[in-house]
């Protein structure tokens, strides 16, 4: 080392935290959600303005580019509202209001994730149950897989009220219907997965399991389910995102009064635009959450069968 390397002085600290966030994760992410935002804001005056300017002509009203702008961001009810609105609209709903009341979109976030959640649970055990019946008997393989797979090709908003209905029926009403529409949705990609997973050990791993006499049981547990776990915690996250999606879908033919697809259903009946958008938004914070946990069960899975 240098004397002038040795008394060059330090970079400034704002320097070295802009460079850890330029070559790492976080860099990338926050250019991608600031280009989202001016895209977001640009819309929102361009979506807006053709309400706007027809009100000023009505009340023949002055207007330039700023008024336009401005009036754009503040609208009740408008076509697309701003991203300052829908932050207000969940500061309030979430926030600044109880919990357990109605107007609350944690209480509503609540309902559709345990609806959510039974959904997965059922959905996660039929598919690995199928996986491993189609593994294990060639008969299923041939005739059951073309079954799962067209029976995702029938779209949910068509099959829901149908599945409500005959639910219905029978007496059962409330988080069950809504909870086998997200069973409907999330057991394919956990099938498929588990499949794709249970077939990937090496031709050469189980003629050495067959080498053993181990029996089918043994391969199984042993061989099949340690090579599957991969598979199965990747498609995981598939299904719980595909869980909540169907949980929503399963509240709106219903009418229900509570939950996300509830208060997305009154945000369209009263035209309340901004209601609308919290609840998507919130929507996918819950599902991000909810793949997040699963990534953290999967990492915690990988190190402890060796994995990074």
């Amino acid at each position: 080392m240098t004397t002038s390397d040795a008394t060059a002085p330090a970079p400034p600290a704002s320097a070295v935290v802009w460079r850890r966030i330029s070559t790492g994760r976080t860099g990338p992410l926050i250019v991608i959600v600031l280009a989202i935002l001016a895209l977001w804001y640009g819309f929102a005056v361009y979506l807006n303005a053709p309400q706007l300017i027809d009100r000023y002509q009505r009340q023949d009203q002055t207007w330039d580019a700023a008024r336009l702008i401005t009036d754009a961001y503040a609208m009740e009810r408008p076509v697309l509202p701003a991203p300052h609105q829908v932050v207000a609209e969940m500061n309030k709903t979430i926030l600044q209001t109880p919990p357990t009341s109605r107007r609350s979109l944690v209480f509503h976030s609540w309902v559709t994730l345990s609806s959510t959640l039974l959904g997965f649970a059922m959905g996660s055990v039929l598919g690995v149950l199928l996986a491993v019946g189609i593994i294990h008997v060639r008969t299923l393989d041939r005739s059951l897989m073309p079954w799962i797979i067209a029976s995702q090709t029938i779209p949910i908003l068509a099959i829901a009220p149908m599945i409500i209905v005959v639910l219905a029926s029978i007496g059962l009403v409330g988080l069950v219907p809504k909870a086998i529409i997200s069973t409907y949705l999330c057991f394919f990609p956990v099938t498929v997965g588990m499949v794709k997973g249970l077939r990937a050990p090496d031709p050469l791993q189980l003629d050495l399991m067959r080498t053993y006499h181990a029996s089918a049981t043994q391969t199984f547990w042993r061989l099949r389910w340690p090579a599957s776990m991969p598979y199965l915690l990747a498609s995981l996250k598939v299904a719980i995102a595909l869980s909540l999606v169907g949980a929503i879908v399963g509240e709106l033919p219903t009418g229900a009064s509570a939950g996300i697809g509830a208060r997305l259903l009154a945000g369209s009946y009263y035209g309340q635009t901004i209601q609308i958008w919290s609840a998507l938004i919130t929507a996918s914070i819950l599902a991000g959450c909810l793949v997040g946990l699963v990534g953290m069960v999967e990492t915690q899975v990988r190190r402890r069968m060796g994995g990074r």
